[in-house]
């Protein structure tokens, strides 16, 4: 899921042309909408969506946004402009509803989740590039925002927008492709992870947890982090979780050790009935 944040980065630039173009033409034709969603004839009324800063301009059917519950009240009125079918969302990033468009139009987004059947296994599209470019990370995974000072993981990001847009399959289809992602550097991991906790509501688990048991699973790598030291000492829930999970983590190591010790040893055992009273060894 990620490398040392010292890790060398001299590599950085070895990627061919040709390999640069089978991603492009990959991504190219992964944005082709292919068919429409079950049940539309994608003759409903089209609106535009002014997105971002730069506002810049996305279109889409009627039908399809209303998908979504929070784009189905947004073609009712909700932050449209009157008479001209515009709906603005000044804060999303770009390239975010793009993608989300594309998981409206065709139920998912670049890189396509993929099964491969002769492994009888699921990854990512054009997941050979990465192993061709070093084990790094494609730079698809990550969003730059200006807001985190930093990229981002790409299916952290979407993850949210889903929560906020109410596509709860979009939510797991993004969790889950994240799952896949390796290569990535502890700085962008923890950088995400404070995204995920900042962008999800006090209730949301899924996201959350999948942080804090990355971060226990992989401690070892993580606590010779100088990304984690700082990110400790400015603080936050994120870290008040993980000691949370930390704990439980030892308490099940704890009963586990128990329980191996009464099954696996059992002169213990006899030794402890032995110095029971009377009355409870002839029980």
């Amino acid at each position: 899921m990620f490398k040392r944040s010292f890790a060398s980065r001299d590599r950085a630039g070895k990627a061919t042309r040709s390999k640069r173009s089978q991603r492009e033409h990959a991504k190219l034709r992964s944005q082709k909408i292919e068919s429409p969603p079950v049940g539309s004839t994608l003759t409903s009324a089209i609106f535009t969506i002014v997105c971002g800063q730069e506002q810049r301009l996305f279109a889409a059917h009627e039908d399809v946004l209303s998908i979504s519950p929070f784009f189905a009240a947004a073609c009712k009125g909700q932050f449209l402009e009157a008479h001209t079918k515009r709906i603005y969302l000044p804060d999303e990033e770009p390239q975010v509803l793009s993608d989300v468009l594309s998981y409206l139009y065709r139920g998912d987004y670049y890189p396509r989740l993929l099964h491969n059947k002769r492994r009888n296994s699921w990854e990512l599209e054009d997941a050979h590039l990465q192993s061709e470019n070093g084990g790094r990370a494609a730079e698809d995974s990550t969003i730059h925002l200006n807001s985190m000072g930093g990229p981002v993981l790409k299916d952290t990001v979407i993850y949210c927008a889903a929560d906020k847009y109410g596509l709860e399959e979009l939510k797991r289809l993004a969790l889950r492709k994240q799952g896949l992602q390796s290569g990535i550097e502890v700085a962008t991991i923890l950088r995400s992870a404070r995204y995920a906790y900042e962008n999800t509501p006090e209730g949301e688990y899924r996201l959350r947890a999948h942080y804090l048991a990355l971060i226990i699973r992989c401690r070892k790598t993580f606590k010779r982090s100088g990304t984690m030291q700082m990110e400790m000492e400015i603080g936050g829930k994120l870290f008040f979780d993980l000691f949370v999970a930390l704990c439980g983590h030892l308490d099940d190591l704890v009963d586990a050790t128990q329980v191996h010790s009464f099954v696996f040893d059992p002169i213990v055992s006899l030794l402890d009935v032995s110095h029971c009273s009377p009355s409870l060894q002839e029980q």
